[in-house]
């Protein structure tokens, strides 16, 4: 089967609008179609369908288009065996073209769902049957690479392991956290192309009540920057849901007071990073990414879009607890009861006060990561470094030199500081000074909440790294943007510009991949088909992930085994950012007989 061209990347199958007459063209949720249900409903087995369609959706006082996947939003848990075989048929009942990509699964590349990368999109009216044998265990989730996904067309996967699970539970409670508008994606695309911070209802005034100084205000004001942009779309127009219902929708999930609850906590979402905490009840994170963990307990962690989290609680003492998925920019929550009984309920605490960003997401401090450099220069991040073959050390390229970090004459714009492979143009409007590892940061706004929050440098595999060898090369990838004007990339080249240019790797190639943050923003990036290493410290034991969050103006770095053949997505799982450039191919030769 070939290789569909790349430039046709998310192009759908659209109605023709004619001799039909338009009300037969309109979608179904502006005719008054059907109005999605809360909740999932569970599937399992070999043999699977699920029917795309166009529905509404209705949460508190909003009301709009919404896509649903046999009825319901989020849509139905797929429940697993390992071992087992799966063929789905996915069937598209709506008015645009469809996908369904198995996030963190491995899957044969032409089973991936990407449209314009491995499969067209299913266009209206038509089915495509996905076929893959499951090698895996843990919680993930599926969703289109489309232009629905935002608007509900997602779910759980849940996949059952073979050899119990090291840790052990009485009951479990999936928790899909996804954010949903009553705005069209392409009208959320284009009044962020306009205006950036279009949703940013948090912008320093005249008598904001923020901590900042005047010189500070000017500061930002001169580099044409904001201190509040932590989220391209916000609450002002999102509701943030826990497996469909939003805060106001009295979503409860009932326990007995002193049974282990395994919560499997999935960020379903377009555009929100969530900070998830329970109010008076320590988790102890047990998996990541559907990869089990040496248990860590915690008070509350964040969690990127598309990441997933599993924690075992043990709640008693009260009859219940608040379940709270604040969003990052503190503009709204998703929220959820565990309860002993129906009705009862915990305090809701309010919104947090909105955070800052700060000098460490210029990328101009050492950040609390490994690198512990000089001041006058950009610092080597020796993290990138470590465990790595000397050959390959020695044929690195480090870049060139840097420029004074004083605020006198600090150059957020210095492209000299960038390497030769980096394009300079009108999409690249920040370059990160020192972009020191900051794996060891638990994310914007958590650095001082007065309570335990989770890193990443905490992680630790439950079982020794598959792989032992040491990385033969350093692959470094910038991911580089201009807010103002909404362009997002990668190495300052938007995907339309690369598409016959993929980041290549060999067959079993062993290669270290550090991801240098030159934007202000968190970026969860994913890469389908495989998991890796991140390079946290812990030698032997790295937690695998298939998405990790690159703190703005830091640096993160991960070891891959890229032993999975075919051509394979990889993005910035901001929805928004994605679609506008962030994007790229990566692809495994050669191909293995029979690959498919």
């Amino acid at each position: 089967m070939p290789i569909l061209n790349r430039r046709k990347f998310l192009v759908h199958g659209t109605a023709a609008m004619g001799a039909l007459g338009l009300a037969q063209t309109m979608p179904a949720w502006a005719r008054g179609g059907a109005l999605a249900r809360k909740g999932s409903d569970v599937l399992s087995g070999e043999h699977l369908t699920m029917t795309v369609a166009d529905a509404s959706f209705l949460t508190g006082t909003r009301h709009g288009p919404a896509v649903t996947v046999n009825g319901t939003i989020p849509g139905p848990l797929v429940r697993l065996k390992e071992g087992q075989n799966l063929v789905v048929d996915l069937v598209n009942a709506s008015s645009e073209g469809t996908s369904i990509h198995w996030h963190g699964m491995l899957v044969p590349f032409l089973m991936d769902g990407v449209p314009g990368v491995t499969m067209a999109a299913v266009k209206p009216g038509e089915t495509f049957r996905y076929e893959f044998p499951i090698r895996q265990a843990g919680t993930y989730w599926w969703h289109a690479h489309t232009l629905q996904e935002p608007m509900g067309h997602y779910g759980p996967i849940i996949i059952d392991p073979i050899e119990p699970d090291p840790f052990t539970y009485e009951r479990e409670y999936v928790l899909m956290l996804s954010d949903w508008s009553p705005m069209r994606p392409m009208t959320i695309m284009k009044k962020l192309r306009v205006g950036e911070g279009y949703f940013n209802y948090n912008k320093t005034t005249a008598t904001d009540d923020y901590p900042l100084s005047g010189a500070d205000r000017r500061m930002w004001a001169k580099m044409r920057m904001s201190p509040t942009d932590i989220a391209d779309v916000s609450g002002a127009t999102y509701t943030y849901l826990v497996n469909g219902y939003g805060p106001d929708d009295g979503l409860e999930l009932a326990f007995n007071p002193g049974e282990r609850i395994r919560l499997r906590i999935i960020n379903g979402s377009a555009m929100t990073f969530f900070n998830v905490r329970i109010p008076g009840l320590p988790m102890s994170v047990v998996s990541a990414d559907g990869q089990n963990v040496r248990p860590v307990e915690t008070d509350e962690f964040q969690i990127g879009v598309a990441e997933t989290y599993d924690v075992i609680i043990e709640p008693k003492g009260v009859d219940a607890f608040a379940f709270v998925a604040e969003a990052a920019d503190r503009s709204g929550m998703g929220l959820a009861m565990l309860t002993t009984r129906p009705g009862s309920r915990a305090a809701v605490p309010a919104l947090r006060a909105p955070p800052l960003l700060t000098m460490a997401d210029m990328g101009m401090t050492h950040g609390t990561g490994t690198d512990h450099g000089g001041s006058g220069t950009p610092a080597m991040d020796h993290s990138a470094m470590g465990g790595m073959d000397h050959g390959a050390m020695a044929g690195m390229d480090h870049g060139a030199a840097g420029s004074s970090m004083s605020m006198s004459g600090m150059n957020m714009r210095d492209t000299s500081l960038l390497p030769p492979n980096v394009k300079v143009g009108p999409g690249l409007d920040m370059v990160a000074m020192n972009p020191v590892d900051r794996m060891g940061d638990p994310g914007i706004g958590l650095d001082d909440v007065g309570h335990r929050v989770l890193t990443y440098r905490q992680l630790v595999a439950a079982k020794p790294n598959p792989d032992p060898r040491k990385p033969s090369r350093l692959k470094e990838i910038h991911l580089t943007g201009n807010m103002e004007r909404y362009m997002w990339s990668f190495d300052g080249k938007k995907f339309s510009a690369v598409t016959d240019d993929p980041i290549r790797f060999a067959f079993n190639e062993r290669v270290r991949v550090r991801l240098i943050n030159d934007t202000m923003m968190a970026h969860p990036i994913h890469l389908h088909g495989h998991f890796f290493e991140l390079v946290n410290g812990h030698d032997g034991y790295q937690p695998l992930k298939h998405t990790v969050n690159v703190q703005p103006g830091g640096s993160a770095t991960f070891d891959l085994t890229a032993n999975e053949p075919g051509d394979w997505a990889f993005h910035c799982h901001l929805f928004y950012h994605m679609h506008q450039g962030m994007f790229q191919v990566v692809t495994v030769r050669p191909l293995q007989e029979g690959a498919k």
